[in-house]
């Protein structure tokens, strides 16, 4: 492989092709349960807004913003997992132009059940790794994370 100049590929670069790898050991998963991945980062987005907490979130800008997705696309997959009982979506009664969002107890059992698997297949995937490379990925991932909109600077 030919040498870069600080000696190692750009983080995009490398980390592009390891998420679409991750999401691709997802996909069967999430096809068991009859979940897009969108539907999948909807109920995960809600799981950690609330954890066990049963307060709903805001709302659907709240849970974009949280999630990293634009609300006018949340709309349908919002729709769908409302009408398959699992997130309830209603009309916040201080202010009737927003929806209130949160887990049914359907919902969360789905996405601990998903998680589980994910997390499983993840963990068979690092077991690959010798010890001294394995790490815990998901907390380097929170810690390198930025807060909000993050924009680099030209």
């Amino acid at each position: 492989m030919k040498q870069t100049i600080t000696g190692r590929r750009d983080l995009a670069a490398m980390l592009v092709p390891l998420g679409r790898a991750l999401m691709d050991a997802e996909r069967p998963v999430l096809q068991a349960h009859d979940l897009t991945m969108w539907a999948y980062v909807v109920l995960d987005g809600l799981h950690v807004l609330h954890g066990t907490d049963e307060q709903p979130t805001r709302s659907q800008a709240a849970l974009a913003d949280a999630i990293g997705g634009d609300k006018t696309r949340l709309i349908p997959v919002l729709d769908d997992l409302q009408q398959r009982g699992l997130i309830r979506r209603e009309r916040d009664p201080a202010d009737r132009r927003v929806h209130l969002l949160s887990l049914t107890t359907s919902g969360r059992a789905l996405h601990d059940t998903v998680q589980q698997q994910i997390q499983r297949n993840e963990a068979m995937l690092r077991g690959r790794l010798p010890a001294h490379r394995r790490c815990d990925a998901g907390q380097r991932c929170r810690d390198a994370r930025p807060a909000g909109r993050w924009r680099a600077q030209a």
